[in-house]
């Protein structure tokens, strides 16, 4: 096993990503000051035009981007993760942290000094086969319709009060060379005997989640909801319009015919969360901000994101139209 006394283990942040161009350069931006060593998009079918603004991204050098062709019957985001974590292996990669793009890792929320980043933490988990994250839901904010161009971070900051036990969901940073493959919440299929599943302070954990084919969640949950030093905030509904368009796009696990993505559903209800503000990652904007004028200075970026933008805008009036918007609303909050 590891120890702090060794070279720095190499990690890669992987996403996998379908129509999310007019969102994919604040999360870079936000993300590549936080010290990975690699950040790695596996994209399928898009037709946005974000494959085409990776690409171009990838051409700079800021990120490796695979195109994937989701084969029959298959999650696009579990195809999409063996071919990550096999470039992964290829690379030297030691560690992994699959996220979406509407998830943003924040280190120390509760320390406004703080700005310490991922290479900072994982020396005190080198222990660890797995450290899963928390999700803190951010709401919509009010937001009914999304402005291309305008930032989640500066703009959704009204969220739920805290992680609670046995409901919070959570996402993992991972040993690669541990598990033979991964899903959307967990790497599956251990190649270590009893791998060791640490919090982000560096409580023990059960590891019974990831013999699991569809877990999210880990025990005792009281201890895995506690941690403080790193969590997911996770904007799942930007805005209403933004929510409602995933029913156009579909669902990373394949799902089809599902009511998810409705207005007043369960998971609506579950992820809009507007309790308190927490501005808590706007620390970090600055350095975001400066990120994301760097990437736009690039001629060819910003064209490929106004592209985006562009499809976006038009798609949507083509898809929200007043009946839709009714079919995709729950009729109890028609009714409210």
């Amino acid at each position: 096993m590891p120890n702090p006394a060794q070279p720095a283990e190499k990690i890669a942040l992987v996403s996998c990503m379908r129509n999310e161009g007019i969102f994919v350069l604040e999360w870079l931006a936000y993300h590549m000051g936080l010290g990975f060593d690699a950040i790695v998009i596996v994209t399928n079918d898009c037709t946005d035009g974000s494959d085409l603004l990776l690409d171009r991204l990838a051409e700079r050098g800021l990120i490796t981007h695979i195109r994937q062709t989701v084969p029959p019957g298959t999650a696009p985001q579990d195809s999409g993760m063996d071919l990550a974590l096999a470039w992964a292996r290829q690379a030297g990669m030691v560690w992994a942290l699959h996220i979406d793009s509407d998830e943003f890792l924040l280190i120390d929320a509760e320390d406004p000094q703080s700005h310490r980043r991922i290479t900072d933490v994982i020396p005190t988990l080198y222990r660890a086969d797995v450290v899963p994250l928390a999700w803190r839901a951010f709401g919509d904010s009010g937001v009914t319709e999304w402005q291309p161009g305008a930032a989640a971070l500066e703009r959704n900051t009204h969220a739920e009060p805290g992680a609670e036990p046995g409901v919070t969901k959570f996402k993992c940073l991972f040993r690669v060379a541990s598990f033979a493959r991964a899903t959307d919440h967990n790497p599956l299929d251990p190649l270590v005997e009893s791998p060791v599943v640490l919090s982000a302070d560096g409580e023990a954990l059960s590891n019974q989640s990831l013999y699991q084919a569809k877990s999210a969640r880990f025990r005792p949950a009281d201890i895995a909801c506690r941690a403080r030093t790193a969590r997911l905030n996770h904007y799942a509904v930007r805005s209403e319009d933004v929510f409602l368009m995933k029913n156009d796009r579909g669902d990373g696990q394949g799902k089809q015919a599902q009511t998810k993505y409705h207005l007043g559903s369960n998971w609506h209800l579950s992820c809009n969360r507007n309790d308190i503000e927490d501005r808590a990652i706007l620390r970090h904007w600055p350095a975001t901000a400066e990120k994301l004028a760097d990437l736009r200075a690039d001629p060819a970026t910003t064209a490929a994101e106004r592209s985006c933008q562009e499809w976006f805008t038009t798609r949507r009036a083509q898809v929200l139209t007043p009946e839709m918007r009714r079919q995709w609303t729950r009729r109890e909050r028609i009714n409210s």
